[in-house]
């Protein structure tokens, strides 16, 4: 090689911080974008992945290790700075042997531009310069890295003050130190449950970062957003506060969940035939009898009672949900059979157990919440001729007869408690109860008279059978 292209090229390594061997160099920063637009869509990061053209596993690892936040800006880089596409053409244009002044008129960049480029970022593991476009982006990307340290980590009376409230001890008025449950420990999962949790302050980033203002009314130096607290714990590798921590945080989350993912639910059995805006209008106006609205109560240890209540007599059924045999007897398998009792399989057995027991004209339709438990309602339309609809998602107002009905039945059967060891006979009689209680909404009459009332009239002669 001329000695004065080994001056240009030591020159130019000298202009740049010691990269260490990439191994394969990371998708360009364009894919990476597009990766994080599609989270922020609300699909998975295995999904992202694969439409951007990553594996699953690379994918995994960007969200895992950005915290589940944009680690880049998503907005488009100006015109200034060369994209992929063109260095994948100067490649292209450089193996067919163009010079520089003619890749430059094709790409409609100066000369000067593609010269530095070719220099710089070149591959030189083979000891000379081939260009390669993967190679000549990742090294742009990297030269282009400005990090910044953060404000934890520069100001250590910061750092201990956010983590005295977020993950500092309780303590008695006296100021003896409370211990709480022994907790096990913090092994990366996201958002452990049902489990013994770590006692701390646990104040919120938002609630550190604006009580500084009052503490400290004079001293500038102790100010953080709790935006920058929230990429301490989330982000690794930021050096300030211990990825653990997370646990003293309210949810105990140990990534950003995208806004649009929580919106996304998997709801694969509300298709669009069976959502709240295809019900008939007769079932909205409560005019017609035979439109129900249903839900569970949850009891502790996975036990639950399922309500049915008529939105004319406000006439209630409890359907008994026995948990299945092995319950508690053997562990619980992923993906395997639901022995808690209100499993799809059981759910729709019970439903329909209690649905026959009425007139078909008394059955119409029935509307849910999304709750995965009803995931059948086809087998079960099938069974008992009664349409099933869904309400929107966290959108209880839309079934306001039940929801005031549960309400009224915690009285029977409070939160915390054991709903399993009720039998179908002890339901029936809290079911009995609750049905001869006289409603303002009907004129203070009782749901049982007018369900009475309602039976009363299939059985007058001209009434239409279809059963």
């Amino acid at each position: 090689m001329p000695e004065g292209l080994r001056r240009q090229w030591r020159a130019d390594r000298a202009l740049r911080p010691a990269m260490c061997s990439p191994g394969r160099p990371e998708p360009s920063r364009a894919v990476q974008r597009e990766f994080w637009r599609l989270i922020a869509t609300g699909i998975t990061s295995a999904e992202a992945a694969l439409m951007v053209g990553v594996s699953v596993p690379v994918g995994s690892r960007w969200f895992r290790h950005a915290g589940g936040m944009p680690p880049i800006s998503l907005a488009e880089p100006s015109g200034r700075y060369l994209t992929f596409a063109e260095r994948e053409e100067i490649a292209l244009l450089k193996v067919q042997g163009k010079g520089v002044r003619e890749i430059a008129r094709t790409l409609g960049r100066d000369p000067a531009t593609i010269s530095r480029e070719l220099r710089r970022n070149a591959a030189t593991r083979g000891g000379k310069q081939d260009y390669r476009a993967v190679v000549a982006q990742w090294k742009a990307q990297h030269a282009a890295k400005r990090p910044q340290t953060a404000k934890l980590v520069e100001n250590p009376r910061l750092r201990q003050y956010v983590q005295e409230r977020l993950a500092g001890h309780v303590r008695r008025p006296d100021g003896t130190i409370v211990t709480g449950p022994r907790s096990q420990p913090w092994k990366g999962l996201n958002k452990p449950r049902r489990a013994d949790r770590r006692w701390s302050t646990a104040w919120s980033p938002e609630q550190i970062s604006h009580r500084l203002k009052i503490d400290f009314p004079d001293d500038e130096s102790m100010r953080i957003s709790h935006e920058a607290i929230y990429q301490s714990l989330f982000i690794e590798g930021r050096g300030a506060l211990k990825r653990e921590l997370v646990t003293c945080l309210r949810t105990g989350r140990a990534l950003r969940r995208p806004r649009e993912r929580s919106r996304n639910k998997p709801q694969g059995h509300v298709t669009a035939d069976v959502v709240l805006s295809e019900r008939p209008a007769a079932a909205a106006d409560r005019a017609v009898p035979g439109n129900w609205e249903g839900d569970l109560i949850i009891g502790t240890g996975r036990s639950a009672i399922g309500t049915l209540v008529e939105r004319s007599s406000r006439s209630t059924i409890l359907v008994h949900l026995p948990r299945l045999e092995g319950w508690g007897e053997q562990p619980a398998v992923k993906n395997g059979p639901a022995l808690g009792g209100y499993g799809a399989l059981a759910m729709n057995a019970a439903l329909t157990a209690s649905l026959t027991t009425l007139p078909i004209q008394l059955r119409q339709t029935l509307t849910w919440d999304r709750g995965k438990e009803l995931s059948g309602h086809a087998q079960l339309t099938l069974e008992t001729g009664t349409r099933v609809f869904f309400a929107d998602p966290h959108s209880p107002w839309q079934r306001p007869t039940n929801e005031n009905t549960n309400g009224l039945l915690r009285q029977y059967f409070p939160k915390g408690t054991d709903l399993s060891r009720w039998s179908a006979q002890d339901l029936e009689a809290v079911a009995l109860a609750l049905n001869n209680r006289p409603r303002k909404v009907l004129g203070w009459r009782t749901p049982a008279e007018v369900f009475a009332e309602q039976l009363c009239s299939l059985q007058q002669p001209g009434v239409a059978s279809t059963g």
